[in-house]
């Protein structure tokens, strides 16, 4: 306790407190009071929700931009002059065109995505059991799958790999860190770098593929109109940041260094650490809007990252070098015509002594270059068109020695060794119909060719929406996908493997009540073409089946400064892949995942506790105990230029067992608990909500 005193007094010097004063007002729809209007601080948390006389009040300060916000209204904005109450805000009724309807087969939006806002980056950080990382948020929602041992994606009974990322609408080749085996990866990106999240769990559009059971579409921040300074610190990372507007657009930078020898100093742990985890990386951001009309978005990021560790007799050395590089450019034309074009690079390069055993090594490379076009055309207010093309042209090298044995590129030695270049270009089209009032279809189809087999492959994808009012939405969605396998199964492959294929089938409801939402899910996914071992090498012969159903509650009833979150997921699954004998669950499927979140803001204070609970997995022919952790967070708002978080995992101390070794030993983590306190300081924005990093 007396360190933890320490590091709050160093990390807690910094705020500053700003002025404040109370606000009050009304909401209304130009004949009566609206109840339970969202009205808050653009940008920040602060707000509240309007009574049943449509009264709100809360703290602000002069300049703020006010906004009030209701399902199936208009948003009304207001600036805050020096009046401060007796406030007016007229909300209209919203009526959808085809143009501004989300026909989609399952999902969540976080941030403004598609007209949606539900959740900020500060939601995402503040998040209990998140430890301030979006992959980690990402798994309090129904569908996924809690895999402690690696912290990836895993939905609907799909690998980690099924889950594919993109940025501005391209893709990433490498959006997980590397770490030591058996130990979770966190996302790359910092949640502060976007405005939007869509978080698909299934049905995605046809734009998307390479991805057999979800993909994370997130969407950077807008040109900043104003200067940005800030820092960040806390126990594993310091982060340096900001911004300078310009009349041409604004430029963005970030430096973020990760070092976990003083957390491991700290707070000793299992693990023999021979050099801790360190990452250094670094961000720059061009954004430019030289017309209303288009938009143009530039991001390079760029990570080292290195470790070592004492395991099974043996020294596990890894370095890696990750770097992506994306440019967009978007636009609307006249005839309710929009437009997009992008180009993104990814390269990585893993070099690993002692892999799998004492003295081998292994050389991992990687590159992608995607370029995709695509255009929508709005031809009536019932139906819009989109048509695009993308490739993505893809090198990969791995070379693999055994101890005594060279694994230098360019060099012949007795190990493996795999080298191949290969192009995926595609086409997509789909129609958004509205076929009679409050009914929404889309039918769109996409066809992928690989270099590499030389095969085409079509894919029909179709979503039914019936939306009988602006709070229900029944939705009914069926198609196709597609993905390559991984760099290492085609490496092993006795010739070229066939894409593996997923056909979903979901059925969906969801409802926005007042201050509720709810949403249950129902699917169906069958399996061709896995990846499976034939003794001397990887076949396409695998098959398998995931179903089940999800459910998600979201409730801000009780009271205004509290919201309760539960989520749950069933799934039945089943495969013969990778070194299967026979059909049998995934070693990473659980049959029940069940999520409780609560978070209470008091002031300047939010409080948050989260119970995860995941039942026994079926690992190496035994079963596991089942997952539990009860996670808690705190954080304090000191001013609008000051955030501090802090957050620890497992109050219960429970040691989670995630699987086997082939010896039997079971896989734990390295540490029963996660201690996280972090403060994010605006130095020149008058906000930190607005945080330093973009």
């Amino acid at each position: 306790m007396k360190q933890l005193f320490i590091i709050l007094s160093l990390l807690l010097f910094p705020a500053v407190l700003s002025a404040q004063r109370l606000i009050s007002g009304r909401v209304t729809d130009g004949h009566k009071p609206l109840e339970n209007v969202n009205v808050y601080i653009k940008g920040t948390m602060d707000g509240a929700l309007t009574d049943s006389l449509g009264i709100f009040r809360f703290t602000a300060q002069q300049g703020d931009t006010l906004v009030a916000s209701c399902i199936g209204f208009d948003q009304a904005v207001l600036i805050l002059g020096k009046s401060c109450d007796h406030l007016s805000l007229r909300i209209h009724p919203h009526t959808a065109t085809i143009n501004e309807v989300v026909v989609t087969g399952s999902g969540f939006s976080f941030g403004e995505t598609n007209g949606v806002k539900r959740m900020g980056a500060l939601d995402i950080v503040t998040d209990g059991a998140s430890g301030g990382d979006i992959v980690a948020a990402l798994q309090s929602l129904p569908g996924t799958q809690k895999v402690g041992e690696d912290g990836k994606l895993y939905v609907r009974g799909g690998s980690s790999d099924e889950c594919q990322t993109y940025i501005n609408g391209m893709h990433v080749l490498q959006p997980y860190t590397t770490t030591a085996q058996n130990s979770p990866s966190r996302g790359r990106f910092s949640p502060f770098l976007f405005k939007g999240i869509d978080f698909s769990l299934g049905g995605y559009d046809a734009e998307y593929d390479q991805a057999l059971s979800s993909v994370l579409p997130m969407e950077t921040t807008d040109q900043s109109a104003t200067d940005k300074l800030g820092v960040s610190a806390s126990l594993i990372d310091w982060n340096f940041g900001g911004t300078k507007a310009m009349k041409a657009g604004s430029l963005s930078m970030n430096a973020t260094y990760m070092d976990l020898g003083l957390y491991h100093r700290l707070f000793p742990d299992r693990w023999d650490w021979q050099r801790p985890y360190r990452q250094l990386s670094g961000e720059l951001q061009w954004k430019m809007q030289p017309s209303s009309s288009v938009v143009s978005k530039t991001y390079l990021g760029y990570d080292h990252t290195s470790l070592a560790l004492n395991t099974d007799n043996r020294l596990f050395d890894l370095h890696e070098n990750n770097i992506y590089w994306n440019s967009v450019l978007k636009g609307t034309a006249k005839g309710r015509l929009s437009w997009f074009a992008g180009m993104a690079v990814s390269g990585y390069g893993q070099h690993i002594n002692s892999l799998w055993m004492s003295g081998d090594r292994m050389i991992h490379r990687g590159g992608e270059i995607h370029l995709k076009a695509k255009a929508t055309k709005v031809l009536s207010s019932a139906l819009k068109v989109t048509m695009g093309a993308e490739n993505m042209i893809r090198h990969v090298e791995i070379h693999y020695a055994l101890p005594n044995e060279t694994a230098h590129l360019g060099t012949v030695y007795p190990g493996l060794r795999y080298e191949k270049s290969y192009q995926l270009p595609a086409a997509f089209a789909e129609a958004q119909y509205r076929l009679i009032r409050n009914v929404y279809a889309e039918a769109s189809l996409r066809t992928d060719y690989s270099s590499m087999t030389y095969h085409w492959l079509f894919l029909p994808r179709v979503v039914l929406n019936y939306c009988p009012n602006s709070s229900l939405r029944l939705s009914l969605s069926g198609g196709r996908y597609s993905q390559e396998a991984i760099d290492t199964i085609q490496a092993q492959g006795t010739a070229a493997m066939a894409w593996a294929v997923a056909e979903h089938y979901i059925f969906s409801l969801h409802e926005q009540l007042k201050n509720t939402t709810i949403q249950v899910e129902a699917y169906y996914k069958h399996y061709h073409h896995l990846p499976l071992w034939q003794g001397s090498g990887y076949s396409s012969d695998g098959y398998g089946w995931s179903r089940g159903f999800d459910v998600f509650f979201d409730d801000h009833s009780l009271s205004p400064n509290l919201s309760t979150t539960i989520s749950y997921s069933y799934n039945d699954s089943r495969r013969l892949w990778l070194d299967n004998a026979e059909t049998c669950r995934p070693d990473f499927a659980s049959r029940h995942n069940l999520r409780l979140s609560i978070r209470y803001q008091w002031r300047k204070l939010l409080f948050g506790i989260t119970e995860s609970y995941a039942s026994p997995r079926l690992v190496r022919g035994r079963i596991t105990p089942y997952y539990n952790s009860l996670d808690a967070a705190i954080t304090w708002l000191p001013s609008k230029r000051v955030i501090v978080y802090s957050t620890l995992s497992n109050l219960l101390n429970r040691r989670n067992i995630y699987g086997y070794q082939p010896n039997g030993q079971p896989i734990t983590g390295s540490s029963n608990h996660f201690f996280y306190i972090g403060i994010f300081i605006s130095l020149k924005s008058n906000k930190a909500y607005d945080i330093s990093n973009f």
